[in-house]
């Protein structure tokens, strides 16, 4: 978000980051920038062995890696920010599938990882056979079971305790509505979502689920060993790496150093490299001081890289450095107006009329076209099905309106109507942010009442469905290249009681689109896309739940000695698995 966006999640500036377009470009090169993309929906089921081998590249090495966000938690069952869940997929933990960089379609690919293919499906979506690879250990020595798979499928159903964690086992899964985690007394008592048959591992659905091999590249799909995940709090502080590195020193939300694990197999890996000897996480550092050291390419800046994107006023001197590399990835970014307190139509549709879309983009240090495209639909461009409309009338996207707000706001009797929404006093891009929306809520007829909290709690404070709040700015990535990836975590109503707000940042809760949602995910695999988009269109013009503050693309920075930097198309996030040092 710079809180990064979870795959989904949200952002402390009143945006979120997240997963997307086309990979990697050149600094001389950014058209790519925005363009929406295919979201990884290319596949190649029959790379499965390693050893992963770059041209040219080099062993040795620490790279320092600077961000303004913190790390929410990097426990694998509730990682489900950019940051966290690339970090672990790509450096630290391995699952039955994975994404890699493709250099020449600049855009990563789905291929096995600790399967030995992307999976064995019914005629009916509604199970997957899995065969995994033999001989691989945790970082202790420990042998990798397919046990290991079940636990961790179960973990990943618990919403209590891992509450802020990728639901898609609850929405899919034989069980999912009813099994409530192995944290709730029972252990894995009621749990058959997942059975083990030698090497082999089924997984049974309710739902038809033709994404499930997507859903198991995520850290919460890896192996988990139920001695040690049993104790989530320490697991949190430590999980256990079957990657190319594992933990040294970690303090959350402040700094991470991964070193080498000497039990990765790099013959079993079909994607992974270990070219630093170690990678040095220096987290909720100021922006300015980043672009600075970035800029200036001095000393320990040349091995440093950052994913954060460039400040505005930098964009100039990295992009003509040759150390900037574009991308553009599926990430909307949106005010989540809360269905509960936001009751009217027309004070919605009047809060998107008077965002500060330009002010805030030049205020927070985005670049309008390249790290901010303004934007209309959930669904951003790229995603399968996707119809092209304005939800809001007479309305120019990305455009401020007060007067048009002013106007609505004096139809509903609503002049003076409070917005209160969370923003990070400690970052300076996002107070400034702040400024600029208070100034025109409050030209258009609004009461601003900005909630200050912190980079670190930003994340805590959104969650909470009790906050003072009645908007929580945020952010989402399409976890993979479908409308069901949108919408049952974005849109569907939750069990506040017993899940919290998940993501559904809107609290948006219609019965009738709980059940299209429903409807569709039963549908053909060939009819889901147009009804995704039908879907997009009714409830975004008929509700408006949210208004999409702009559809995201990145600008990332390193020093002159990283090399293998590029976009991961599917997340925003870095190429980790590309990158390493010139000696």
């Amino acid at each position: 978000m710079f809180a990064l966006a979870a795959c989904g999640g949200g952002g402390d500036d009143g945006d979120g980051d997240g997963n997307g377009g086309r990979g990697g470009v050149s600094s001389d090169d950014t058209s790519k920038a925005g363009d929406g993309g295919d979201t990884g929906e290319g596949q190649d089921p029959n790379r499965v062995d390693g050893p992963v081998t770059i041209d040219g590249a080099t062993e040795g090495g620490t790279v320092t890696v600077l961000s303004n966000a913190g790390l929410n938690t990097m426990d694998p069952s509730e990682a489900y920010y950019q940051n966290t869940t690339s970090i672990l997929t790509s450096l630290v933990t391995r699952q039955l599938t994975q994404y890699v960089y493709d250099e020449e379609s600049e855009t990563m690919i789905l291929i096995p990882d600790l399967a030995t293919s992307l999976g064995e499906p019914s005629d009916d979506f509604k199970t997957w056979t899995f065969e995994l690879k033999d001989g691989i250990k945790y970082e202790d020595g420990t042998p990798v079971k397919p046990e290991d798979f079940v636990y961790a499928a179960a973990r990943s159903m618990d919403r209590t305790q891992f509450p802020e964690g990728p639901a898609y086992s609850n929405d899919f899964f034989k069980g999912g509505s009813t099994y409530e985690g192995p944290f709730t007394g029972k252990g894995l008592d009621g749990f058959d979502a997942v059975t083990v048959e030698g090497n082999k591992l089924t997984y049974h659905m309710d739902t038809p689920f033709p994404d499930l091999p997507y859903w198991l590249s995520f850290a919460a799909m890896g192996p988990i060993p139920e001695k040690q995940g049993s104790d989530p709090a320490a697991y949190a502080l430590h999980p256990l790496a079957t990657g190319p590195y594992k933990f040294a020193d970690y303090t959350p939300e402040k700094a991470l150093t991964l070193v080498r694990n000497d039990q990765w197999d790099p013959n079993s890996d079909p994607g992974r490299t270990a070219y630093p000897d170690s990678y040095n996480f220096k987290l909720q550092e100021a922006s300015e001081k980043i672009d600075e050291l970035m800029v200036g390419d001095k000393g320990d800046a040349q091995t440093t890289l950052t994913y954060d994107d460039v400040l505005s006023a930098n964009y100039r001197d990295m992009n003509e450095s040759g150390r900037l590399v574009v991308g553009s990835f599926p990430l909307t970014s949106y005010w989540g107006m809360d269905y509960r307190k936001i009751t009217d139509l027309k004070v919605r549709q009047a809060l998107a009329y008077a965002f500060p879309y330009a002010d805030f983009y030049r205020a927070t240090g985005l670049i309008d076209g390249v790290t901010a495209i303004p934007g209309s639909t959930l669904m951003p461009p790229g995603t399968p099905g996707r119809v092209e409309f304005n939800p809001i009338p007479d309305h120019e996207i990305g455009t401020t309106d007060t007067d048009k707000a002013k106007q609505l706001l004096e139809e509903a009797g609503a002049v003076g109507f409070e917005i209160k929404w969370p923003y990070a006093n400690d970052d300076e891009q996002a107070v400034a942010g702040k400024n600029a929306i208070v100034a025109s809520l409050e030209k258009a007829g609004f009461k601003a009442s900005p909630l200050p909290t912190t980079v670190a709690e930003l994340s805590t404070v959104r969650a909470d469905p009790d906050a003072d709040i009645n908007v929580r700015p945020a952010g989402w990535i399409a976890d993979w290249p479908s409308g069901g990836s949108w919408f049952p975590p974005v849109i569907q109503s939750t069990n506040l009681q017993k899940e919290g707000l998940g993501s559904n940042y809107s609290v948006f809760n219609e019965p009738a689109i709980d059940q299209k949602i429903k409807d569709i995910l039963q549908m053909d695999v060939e009819e889901q896309p147009a009804a995704w988009g039908a879907l997009d269109e009714e409830v975004m013009t008929d509700y408006l739940p949210l208004f999409v503050t702009r559809y995201g693309g990145v600008a990332q920075q390193h020093g002159s000695k990283i090399m293998g930097h590029y976009i991961d198309n599917t997340i925003g996030m870095p190429t980790w698995k590309n990158i390493y040092v010139a000696q």
